[in-house]
């Protein structure tokens, strides 16, 4: 090798040290934040990575002897549990429809309310206002379905008993699927929207309030306000808001529908019946986990898909609040 051949593999060899000295200062420099992350870097490594194997589950006839990787392979079989069934499209169109219902109107709202608490002027009555809308998140669903039951049942509901009162006939809720699209959302956002409120409320809070000031000063009156300054200030934060919910569309809130509704009550079927109940209805009796597993990718994958095209139309429309 003669002497330019060294001299350029030398310096190479000590360009790439120094890139490497050079990421290793800028990580030192970041250690504090870096150190702060390893508890969520260890949670999704514990809970999001190392089960992904377990996703062949989803392939195989699952039997206790044998275990996971001793059972029989079995291909796409399992997937045909929802396929053969019939109910695959309607199951789809259920579990996104209410999906879609919980994250429009629900942010909706509580944009709205984070707005409206920001231009109250009690303190006291703000964090009064607050505390109370807060409360309902914390109820269990166990407790909300009793609740549901409680005012709706013909038997003994407070509904039919200030109908009675007044002399109207009864109202037969739990047999009339067509109401039940209705108390589902509004039960809901009652339970949630109080608690995705605080969210916006928070990013609004880091407006800089000496724009909110010259705006005052320039003339601007509320509503010139809300529409100029404040709803532009919270898109992002609803961008990204949309796509972390936008991934899970397919994910029903199956404490929600089997406390209010059940998952036998044939009558509401057509429009309460989610994946996540007819999963459970369908496996109850057979524990097979490997259909549950094949179920389960399937809402995966394809709510990775939903990202990814969610996330490329807001790329198009707007670059600087994609997720990636």
């Amino acid at each position: 090798m003669n002497t330019d051949a060294k001299l350029h593999v030398q310096s190479g060899v000590n360009i790439s040290i120094q890139r490497r000295t050079s990421r290793f200062r800028r990580l030192w420099s970041f250690r504090t934040l870096l150190l702060m992350c390893v508890p969520a870097i260890l949670f999704f490594l514990l809970m999001s990575y190392l089960p992904m194997p377990g996703l062949y589950l989803a392939f195989i006839n699952y039997n206790y002897t044998d275990g996971i990787f001793g059972s029989q392979f079995v291909g796409f079989d399992n997937f045909k549990f929802l396929v053969t069934s019939g109910e695959l499209w309607k199951l789809t169109f259920n579990t996104i429809a209410y999906n879609l219902a919980f994250i429009l109107i629900g942010n909706s709202l509580q944009i709205g309310i984070a707005i409206l608490l920001n231009e109250l002027r009690k303190k006291w009555f703000k964090k009064l206002t607050q505390s109370l809308m807060f409360l309902p998140f914390f109820i269990s669903f166990v407790l909300v379905g009793l609740i549901a039951y409680n005012i709706l049942s013909y038997d003994y509901g407070l509904l039919n008993g200030v109908l009675k009162s007044m002399g109207w006939d009864p109202v037969k809720t739990y047999s009339n699927p067509s109401i039940w699209p209705f108390i589902i959302v509004i039960t809901y956002l009652w339970q949630s929207t109080g608690y995705g409120s605080i969210v916006y409320f928070a990013a609004i809070m880091g407006l800089d309030s000496e724009i909110v000031e010259a705006s005052e000063i320039d003339g601007a009156n509320a509503l010139q306000r809300i529409r100029y300054i404040i709803l532009p200030w919270l898109k992002p934060t609803f961008i990204i808001l949309l796509l972390f919910s936008l991934g899970g569309i397919l994910r029903g809130n199956f404490g929600l529908f089997y406390n209010l509704v059940g998952a036998n009550n044939t009558a509401l079927f057509d429009t309460t019946d989610i994946i996540e109940t007819f999963v459970f209805r369908s496996l109850l009796n057979n524990f097979n986990f490997s259909m549950g597993s094949a179920v389960s990718l399937y809402q995966s994958v394809f709510g990775f898909f939903i990202i990814l095209t969610s996330n490329w139309f807001v790329k198009k429309v707007s670059p600087e609040n994609t997720l990636f």
